[in-house]
């Protein structure tokens, strides 16, 4: 069967205020749920994207397989297959698709993790529809380790699936709520390792006959997954790279909504992408101090400018938090998970012939005019102010983004030589453009603190022709490489 689902994340508080307010509702169940999810020792289903685990609810257990091929942001939807078993033994034939994985034996499998949560769940009608609504609290665990569950899952049974969205935002003006992108499997594999101090993208996932329009949401959703994993480390606690990489997230966002724009409609794209860009920009301060922090470390050690500096940067994190506790933050999420699943742009007539399209050539006209946008006429990238080398460091950045969103597409052999050519020069390219311009905005960052003083001790402008040349070399580099979408 296909579940579809919306999955929403909330403080115990905020579950113990839904729980209250439902609670005079005939129509509450309340189940006490024990799950044992299993794997090998070298956790082969998990590298396939599959899960397997039994549940008990008192004296009924049942096997459930899940596939997820490509993770998304919030909105879930993945091939599941049931059986109810006798015992804690997982039963496996052909008739499931992880049997080949295992090589048709259960003999390896063991206990992973195990999951225990208490499930409210309600029925509710909204506009018609027929909606579950259900709230998970508990614990997963391994061995001493453990993590709290504390969810919101919402099911659309029968009905228009806008009606997800206005429960969810009904519910979000009673407490707030963030999307959910983590499963509770990955919740129990990450117990399985060490701490994350921040994730980076995820390879996109797409098969070579995917439409424009599957495309969108796969790569989409795999850049929002991308940033509120970064979210959720950063509203615990202040870790650098976790700030990078969710301002990655947010970049890679922007840059899909801008090369599927001629899809999703130009009002719309500018408006989220604006939203973004707000964020993007007050965790850019922050990351800004980050790195002219360890400049400081690495030139002049501890002292009054490292400790200016890091002054600074706290206030700077202090920004980032009252922004990620605003329900602008919340709210933008939510409303591009609705409008990526059910905008109107999914239906009307003026761009269905591009969205039922093959995606495979809509990314090669998108990877066209990106490279195209890199040739530019002057001689050499010497020649270009500073903020003319940023922008084509950015138009770089988008190209190196939809490389990585439409690599899937274009993987025959030569297609993937080609492309790993074109990748390595494009990272080198980056590189050295970002090595320029973290020299170049610097004296911006000091004058912003009152620190101008400074800059001769932090700016070494003795090898500034030297990365001019390392970066121009890499740029014509790229230019020669032939395209692999061909």
């Amino acid at each position: 069967m296909q579940e579809v689902e919306l999955k929403l994340v909330l403080t115990a508080d905020a579950a113990d205020r839904i729980a209250r307010e439902l609670a005079s509702d005939d129509a509450t169940r309340t189940t006490m749920l024990e799950a044992i999810y299993f794997d090998t020792p070298e956790q082969t289903l998990r590298g396939h994207g599959a899960s397997l685990r039994i549940r008990r609810a008192g004296d009924t257990r049942i096997q459930t397989i899940k596939i997820d091929p490509a993770k998304g942001a919030g909105l879930f939807s993945r091939p599941e297959w049931e059986r109810p078993v006798t015992d804690d033994r997982p039963r496996l034939d052909d008739t499931t698709p992880i049997f080949a994985l295992l090589d048709g034996t259960t003999e390896r499998l063991a206990p992973a993790f195990t999951v225990s949560v208490e499930r409210r769940s309600w029925e509710i009608s909204e506009n018609g529809a027929e909606i579950e609504l259900v709230l998970d609290r508990g614990l997963v665990r391994v061995g001493e380790r453990q993590s709290p569950v504390c969810e919101l899952e919402i099911e659309l049974k029968r009905g228009d699936p806008t009606a997800l969205f206005t429960l969810a935002r009904r519910i979000a003006e009673m407490v707030p709520l963030r999307l959910g992108v983590v499963t509770k499997s990955e919740r129990g594999y990450g117990l399985t390792g060490p701490v994350r101090r921040a994730f980076k993208a995820e390879p996109v996932s797409l098969d070579g006959d995917a439409t424009t329009i599957k495309a969108l949401r796969t790569v989409i959703g795999a850049c929002l997954r991308h940033y509120r994993l970064n979210e959720t480390i950063l509203l615990e606690t202040r870790a650098p790279e976790a700030l990078h990489q969710a301002r990655v997230a947010l970049r890679r966002t922007r840059a899909a909504l801008g090369l599927f724009k001629r899809v999703l409609g130009r009002e719309q794209t500018a408006h989220f992408r604006s939203e973004l860009r707000w964020l993007a920009q007050t965790l850019g301060q922050a990351r800004d101090l980050d790195v002219l922090a360890d400049t400081a470390a690495a030139k002049l050690g501890a002292g009054d400018v490292f400790d200016r500096i890091e002054a600074a940067r706290g206030l700077a994190y202090d920004e980032v938090d009252v922004a990620l506790e605003s329900s602008r933050v919340r709210a933008v999420m939510l409303d591009l998970t609705q409008w990526l699943a059910v905008g109107d742009w999914s239906t009307g007539d003026a761009t269905r012939a591009v969205r039922e399209a093959p995606a495979r050539a809509f990314a090669a006209a998108a990877l066209r005019k990106r490279r195209k946008a890199l040739k530019i006429d002057a001689p050499s990238l010497a020649l270009l102010t500073d903020d003319e080398r940023h922008a084509i460091r950015k138009d770089a950045k988008t190209l190196r983004y939809a490389t990585e969103f439409f690599a899937d597409l274009f993987a025959d052999a030569v297609q993937q030589k080609r492309q790993a050519k074109f990748v390595s020069t494009l990272e080198t390219l980056q590189d050295r453009l970002g090595t320029l311009n973290d020299a170049a905005t610097v004296p911006a960052i000091l004058a912003r603190l009152g620190m101008e003083d400074n800059e001769a001790a932090l700016v070494d402008d003795r090898k500034h022709a030297k990365r001019l040349d390392r970066a121009a070399a890499a740029h014509s580099a790229l230019l020669d490489r032939k395209a692999f979408w061909r």
